[in-house]
């Protein structure tokens, strides 16, 4: 349980960062399986943390690009729609 609280706790960047590092001693090997698979869960958990970042970020930009076009919306029968033609 701590593992999660600690993966709530990391910034996008950390769990970036940290997921960087766990991908380059990966792939330079000479670690023992046990070890590389215990490498491989923790970069599992820290993409899950990254890709979670993501999705909220996502998450917000649409939101605020709907507002946009909200009020973007509410004058377009003024002008008849001609702004980029």
């Amino acid at each position: 349980m701590s593992s999660r609280t600690e993966e709530a706790a990391l910034s996008y960047e950390q769990a970036r960062d940290e997921l960087i590092e766990t991908v380059r001693r990966l792939e330079a090997g000479g670690t023992s399986l046990e070890e590389s698979l215990a490498l491989w869960e923790r970069g599992e958990e820290l993409a899950k943390v990254c890709r979670r970042w993501l999705e909220g970020a996502r998450a917000r930009l649409d939101a605020a690009l709907a507002e946009e076009e909200e009020g973007e919306g509410e004058g377009e029968g003024e002008d008849g729609g001609t702004e980029e033609q």
